[in-house]
């Protein structure tokens, strides 16, 4: 019988054999990557004796031209009443309403983490000579920093207003043709962040934690940040990790914890992937390292994504690209994104063996050629596929 699934009072999610899920099918290409995703993720689950009952909710283009909402409040009930859901990309309204949808539902449900593990599966083109040595997972704070949405635009009045407020206070000099935004980092918001990557990295044996920020220019934001890491580390973390400064790059059997300046931290995850495991950073950083790091492993198009509150067990996994509309409806392009999201769902409810599954299927599937036309144009000897039959020879290797 379909069930909902709960939050146990060790903050654990009980999972039943048959979840309701709710999903977001997603414009554009939502259309033709969502159902190619779900017969795989319905084929893992029926192999392990399990079902989900898919609960189709409306956001995005859907929802308006049915309801007139972009994010209607129905949608939100329904992931804060099942915890967990999954959605394909959103259209962002232009002229109004929503600076972004995805942001919205992040914000909205407090996800403060959003989750992106970037791996290589044999195969896939890469612009690196060395994409295998790319194994990472991103801790993004999602709620606070330039992405909380605080600013003013530029000849407002409410521009003019801050600007002279600014001067008044503190002196500082601001041009009265300037746009202004507030950059909030706050303990509680670094700090939660911070130890959901540590727990993170305890739980799957990671061995490195890096914080990635921007410190030595920001000092009272992101300097404030990679402080925090380090009290973090020594307040609730010491039997388990260390930081560098404390132990000499020399942590025994524990988790080594540093931090690296964001703009040489983009050049090291190139350079020197292989020292990275785990990264926890602010949302602009985070957004920024995440989608390089995704280059380098075959693009966003099969890069995983998840928005995670690991307090109240709400999550959304969702594909991390755009829209595409020019390829709505062709049947033509690549679903792992959501696919992989929906194995990275499958990890967080406790189906490690369903997720397991659709990781070896997908690579043997991209390691016998059989491929959409983003990887087919890039590799010789490729078998260009559809969208849904690229799904399908996934479900045959399962």
């Amino acid at each position: 019988m379909p069930d909902k699934i709960t939050l146990g009072a060790d903050g654990a999610l009980i999972v039943p054999d048959e979840p309701i899920i709710p999903f977001v099918e997603g414009d554009g290409i939502g259309i033709d990557i969502w159902p190619a995703a779900q017969s795989v993720l319905d084929a893992a689950a029926a192999k392990h004796g399990r079902r989900i009952a898919w609960l189709e909710v409306l956001a995005g283009e859907k929802a308006y031209n049915e309801t007139g909402d972009w994010l209607p409040a129905d949608t939100i009930r329904a992931f804060d009443e099942h915890l967990i859901g999954i959605k394909g990309p959103l259209t962002t309204p232009v002229g109004g309403g929503f600076r972004s949808l995805n942001v919205a539902i992040r914000q909205i449900m407090d996800l403060y983490v959003c989750l992106r593990p970037l791996r290589w599966f044999q195969g896939v083109p890469s612009p690196v000579r060395e994409p295998h040595l790319v194994d990472m997972v991103i801790f993004r704070e999602n709620t606070e920093d330039i992405y909380a949405g605080l600013e003013v635009s530029s000849g407002s009045p409410e521009a003019a207003r801050l600007i002279e407020l600014l001067h008044d206070a503190f002196g500082w000099e601001i041009r009265a043709d300037a746009g202004v935004g507030i950059k909030p980092v706050s303990r509680f918001g670094s700090q939660r962040l911070q130890r959901a990557a540590l727990n993170y990295a305890l739980r799957r044996g990671r061995k490195r934690v890096h914080w990635v920020h921007k410190g030595n220019i920001m000092k009272f934001t992101e300097g404030a940040f990679r402080g925090w890491g380090y009290e973090l580390v020594r307040e609730e973390f010491a039997d388990v990790a260390v930081a560098w400064e404390d132990c000499g790059g020399d942590p025994g059997d524990k988790i080594l914890v540093q931090d690296t300046i964001a703009d040489i931290a983009l050049q090291q995850v190139l350079t020197r992937p292989a020292e990275f495991d785990v990264i926890a950073t602010m949302n602009l950083n985070g957004d920024y390292i995440s989608d390089a790091l995704a280059a380098q492993v075959g693009g966003i198009g099969i890069a995983p994504g998840a928005n995670i509150n690991y307090v109240t067990g709400h999550g959304v996994f969702e594909a991390t690209h755009g829209t595409a509309p020019r390829y709505a409806g062709q049947d033509k392009v690549n679903p792992s994104s959501v696919l992989l999201s929906g194995a990275l769902m499958f990890e967080h409810l406790g189906w490690q063996d369903a997720a397991d599954d659709i990781i070896a299927a997908v690579e043997a599937t991209i390691g016998d050629g059989i491929v959409t036309y983003d990887f087919a144009r890039l590799t010789e000897g490729a078998t260009e596929v559809k969208c849904s039959e690229f799904a399908a020879a996934i479900v045959d290797r399962l």
